[in-house]
């Protein structure tokens, strides 16, 4: 759960991968025309591509040599930010990827390291 979101979240945090998404979320566009676009070269768009695709966020669609590509119609009912939303409301229990820090996390009022931490702002903050 938590290396698709993260997969997600950084194919979304790109300026250039935001821009694809918008003009496939408009239609259905070949690497020409978004390089046409976008103004940059035709490798640099199908990395992007790449990227995208890989998270599932964009679909392909093969027509004898072309390849066309649209926005995954999952992500626009919901499947980027329902699954992110499910991710923090999730029970820690139920996240073996965050198995040992959760321990540490329960065990926060118990470790001396941080309780003197926290006195030492409060006396500095007086």
């Amino acid at each position: 759960m938590i290396q698709q979101t993260v997969k997600v979240l950084k194919a979304l945090g790109e300026p250039t991968r935001l821009a694809i998404l918008k003009f496939l979320s408009m239609q259905e566009l070949c690497i020409c025309e978004l390089t046409a676009v976008l103004a940059i070269s035709q490798p640099r768009v199908s990395q992007h591509i790449k990227v995208l695709k890989k998270t599932g966020l964009v679909k392909e669609r093969k027509d004898k040599q072309k390849s066309y590509y649209r926005v995954n119609i999952a992500v626009l009912n919901g499947a980027v930010i329902e699954p992110f939303q499910a991710f923090l409301q999730s029970d820690p229990d139920l996240l073996p990827e965050l198995t040992e820090e959760f321990q540490r996390f329960r065990q926060l009022d118990s470790n001396q390291e941080v309780q003197d931490c926290k006195a030492e702002c409060r006396i500095t903050a007086i």
